[in-house]
Formats: structure tokens, C-alpha cells, sequence
């Protein structure tokens, strides 16, 4: 495994700090409080950086960057808490890549990577036996297209998506839909969420789709959505990192800076050591990162760690951000800084795309246990 950076990896970092210092600054706590959730001007300026379209062909409107350099573009987003459909655009997007017919491809990619369009994965069922008025799931055959109904919950920034990626059980098994959001049978409900990142509930009744709108092989939708999935937690953990990072680095400063009865509060060996803990689990979670990154970059297989980034990064990101905010005190819990936002973003982006005892699971199954 090789940590070092290329050329063009150091220039796209330098250039996304930069770009991020002076656009992002303040913005997560700005756009929280908008219908969207997130700047439509500066996801057209990303694009036009060509991050949306990092990790694409060029016939497509790509850069054709691996995954390793996506993963480090999340990681300095992560560092700004910078909000928006980055992460679930791009893996909704490497799907259709991967398993899109040519038409899809031709389609929906040229209109993702120039920013005009965002796709959702809605793939998140709700439990019946916590709530019998929801639409239950249904996908029926009627004159050669199919009907479907049913429920998704948490789907990111569904509310202002182009396209689904829904998972309907039909008569040849668990399929994919690739579905217009504008669809008038589809219900799209924003939810309210301590992280303020405008998850929604989305509703489908009766939603007429054709075949051509298939995602890869019907009754094949299992192996597609394990991969969106990997992709997710990886991108979760690199944005968990670039959060972690900030976070102790304000903590750092603020220890440094703070007096207490005539002394820097740093000169404690309470707080050093807690900030000693913050930056050990920091660079766990991204030593387990980018070597989960390296692999899947190589096409090696990496289920194993890329779940042992996720269960990592998710317990972390409660760890260090608590210690954060208990060493700011009082201040550290006030709307006026920085750092009750990466708190609370924290808890979504632990349970994003399965949490520490999600991934454990997996660990372990990988271990042949």
C-alpha cells in the first residue's frame, strides 16, 4: 500500500482547501435554515471544478480520477462540513456507470457531472410494526410496465433529487429502478433532523416505470446495492475523517488559548490527554481509510476494509466530537460557533450507511466468524 500522493492528487487538494476556505466558510450553518439544504450556486461551481465528475469518463463529461482521489476530495469537504448531494450523487452515479444500459449512461451521467442533475438512492424500507399508515411495498405488471408503490425513508436531499434509485421485489426478484423524481405519483416529505442535512421521506403510489429504466439485471439488485453501500460507508469514513481533523484542531487551538485560574487550560494533563485520544482515533480512522481507498482503487477486494474504516469512523466521530465540545465548555454548545455543527453532523454521518455495529457484523463474517 502507498500512501504517498501524486502530482495531480496534491494539486487537487490544494486547490479544494483553497476553494472550500473561501466559499464554505459558514455556508453548512447557512443553508440549514433554507428550504434546499444546500447551495445550488456553489454545487455549479463544483461542477465546473469537475469534482462531480472526478471519478467519470470523459465521453461522459469526466476527469476520469480514481476513487483514491474521491476519497480525498470527501476527506477536505468533511474538514468544512461542506453540505450537499456530493456523496450520494457520485456513488448514485458510479451505479449507473457500472451497471446503466448505454442509454442510461448517455443520459443521466453528462447531465450528473455538469451539475444539472442530483440522483438519491432510496433504498431505506421503514418498519410496518412502527408505523401501519405507511404505503407498503408493491410492484405489480400492468400492460407491460410496472406499478410501484412503497415507502423510503432518509433519502439524502430527495427533495431536491432529479432521479431515484429505488429497489422493488418484482415477479423475477429484488430489482433496481432508475425513477424520474418529477413523477406525479411520488410523495417527497423533508424530515427534520438534528444534523440539519434535510433527509426526506419518499412515497410512491402507483408509479408507472418501463423496463429501460431497470438498473442492471432484474432480480439482481442485491450485488448493486452491496456496492452502492461500500462505496457510501467509504466516502462516510472519508468525510468522518476530514470532521475529525477540524475538530481537533479547533480543540487544540481553543486549549491553547483558554486561561483558567492564570493558566492555559492545555498545560492540564486531563486535556492533553484527552486531546492525545482525539488525535489517536483521527488517524485511525484515516490510516483504515485510505487503505480501504488504495484497494478498492486497485480493484482488490476491500469489503473487509472499507467495514473496518465505517465502524471505526462512526464510534470516533461520537468519541472526539464529545470530547471536543466538553473541552470548549459552554462555548463549544452555542450557536455562534463552529463547533456544535460538527457535533451534531456527527451523529448522521455515524449512522450513514450503517453504523460501528453494522460493520462489525461484517468484519467479523469476513473473518469466518
Amino acid at each position: 500500500m502507498d500512501f504517498d500522493l501524486s502530482e495531480s492528487q496534491n494539486m487537487l487538494l490544494d486547490t479544494a482547501k483553497k476553494f472550500l476556505e473561501k466559499e464554505a466558510k459558514g455556508l453548512a450553518r447557512q443553508v440549514e435554515k433554507t428550504d434546499a439544504g444546500y447551495s445550488p450556486e456553489l454545487w455549479q461551481k463544483i461542477a465546473e471544478l469537475g469534482w462531480i465528475g472526478l471519478v467519470f469518463p470523459e465521453q461522459y463529461g469526466g476527469i476520469e480520477g480514481t476513487f483514491q482521489d474521491l476519497v480525498l476530495l470527501v476527506e477536505e469537504m468533511g474538514k468544512a462540513v461542506f453540505p450537499g448531494p456530493f456523496t450520494t450523487t457520485a456513488i448514485s452515479g458510479l451505479s449507473i456507470l457500472d451497471h446503466g444500459n448505454s442509454s442510461q449512461k448517455d443520459a443521466f451521467i453528462p447531465a450528473l457531472t455538469d451539475g444539472g442533475l442530483i440522483i438519491s438512492p432510496a433504498l431505506i424500507k421503514p418498519d410496518p410494526l412502527m408505523n401501519e399508515s405507511i404505503v407498503h411495498d408493491q410492484a405489480s405488471m400492468k400492460n407491460g410496465k410496472y406499478l410501484l408503490s412503497g415507502t423510503r425513508l432518509f433519502v439524502p436531499f430527495g427533495h431536491v433529487a432529479g432521479r431515484f434509485i429505488y429497489e422493488a421485489d418484482t415477479d423475477k426478484g429484488k430489482t433496481l429502478f432508475l425513477i424520474d423524481a418529477g413523477n406525479p405519483g411520488i410523495r417527497c416529505l423533508p424530515l427534520d433532523s438534528i444534523a440539519g442535512d434535510k433527509p426526506c421521506e419518499v412515497v410512491l403510489e402507483g408509479v408507472e416505470v418501463s423496463e429501460e429504466d431497470i438498473i442492471g439485471t432484474p432480480g439482481k439488485a442485491e450485488e448493486i446495492i452491496k456496492q452502492i453501500n461500500t462505496w457510501g460507508a467509504l466516502l462516510e469514513s472519508a468525510y468522518i475523517c476530514g470532521m475529525l481533523e477540524q475538530v481537533l484542531k479547533m480543540t487544540v487551538e481553543y486549549a491553547n488559548e483558554r486561561e483558567q485560574f492564570g493558566d492555559k487550560i492545555g498545560a492540564l494533563q486531563c486535556i492533553q490527554h484527552q486531546c492525545a485520544d482525539m488525535a489517536t482515533d483521527t488517524d485511525q480512522v484515516k490510516f483504515l481509510t485510505y487503505e480501504a481507498a488504495w484497494k478498492l482503487s486497485k480493484g482488490l477486494p476491500a469489503d473487509k476494509e472499507v467495514s473496518m474504516a465505517k465502524s471505526w469512523a462512526s464510534d470516533a466521530s461520537r468519541r472526539v466530537c464529545l470530547l471536543g465540545v466538553k473541552i470548549h465548555g459552554g462555548t463549544g454548545v452555542m450557536e455562534e460557533h463552529d463547533m456544535q455543527i460538527y457535533f451534531r453532523k456527527a451523529k448522521a454521518e455515524e449512522l450513514a450507511f450503517g453504523d460501528g455495529d453494522f460493520h462489525r457484523e461484517i468484519v467479523a463474517a469476513q473473518l469466518g466468524l
